[in-house]
């Protein structure tokens, strides 16, 4: 499929419903408001394609740049394009997840979230944090920084409520990640969520919340499925 053709089965798809909800939580002009589910679709019938996925995140619409996430061949993103994504990646669903979901997967990932989550840039910060939350669920503990990861831990607990806002939405789900995925650090993650308390989020004009990061944790442990790691970051 070419870029124009997936643009108007885009158009097409989209619903005012929809495309409220998006702008809701985020997401701004252009927008045509497709269901993620619909998205999905699409993905089945384009598989994996890195120069579909970088000309619809170009088009700077919401619903393409999600697509783009979705079908992004993650072996031949460039720090480079990683870069260009990131910048660009100006509402939460792209920022917090579209992106880390590619960088996480890429070559690139510790060393992208390093840096990004020392960046002024509230979006991109969030997409550090996020990118650090995607690597502790796909990969092995083994290919983990464990010492880095229990101080970013540690840094959360006591920076978390000073950060920018999304960056403090962020930081909460990395400390979640980490005591989901992670079998020897989650005792550590749950004493971190326990001393960061209540963390206060302005969620916009949604019914979103901030989970508490103890008892999303022990949800997982009680589920069973404390440390099995994800096939993919991509949800």
């Amino acid at each position: 499929m070419t870029v124009d053709e997936v643009m108007a089965e885009l158009k097409s798809l989209g619903t005012e419903q929809t495309k409220k909800t998006h702008l809701r939580h985020g997401a701004r002009e252009p927008v045509f408001g497709v269901k993620i589910e619909d998205l999905k679709k699409i993905r089945k019938r384009t598989g994996v394609d890195h120069k579909l996925a970088l000309d619809l995140y170009a088009t700077g619409n919401s619903d393409a740049m999600y697509l783009a996430a979705l079908i992004a061949d993650d072996e031949k993103m460039t720090k480079a394009d990683l870069k260009k994504w990131v910048k660009a990646a100006y509402s939460p669903w792209l920022s917090g997840y579209a992106v880390p979901w590619v960088a996480s997967e890429s070559k690139h990932g510790p060393e992208l979230a390093r840096e990004w989550i020392e960046s002024k840039s509230e979006t991109t910060a969030v997409a550090g944090w996020g990118t650090f939350a995607s690597l502790v669920a796909i990969k092995p503990d083994e290919e983990l920084d464990l010492d880095e990861i229990a101080g970013l831990l540690d840094r959360v607990r006591t920076t978390i409520h000073d950060r920018p806002n999304r960056v403090k939405y962020a930081m909460n789900n990395f400390v979640i990640a980490v005591g989901s995925y992670v079998q020897t650090l989650a005792d550590a993650a749950i004493a971190a969520g326990r001393e960061i308390g209540e963390v206060t989020v302005d969620m916009g004009d949604t019914d979103c919340k901030v989970p508490f990061a103890p008892d999303y944790i022990k949800k997982v442990q009680a589920r069973g499925t404390l440390t099995r790691k994800r096939k993919s970051a991509r949800c």
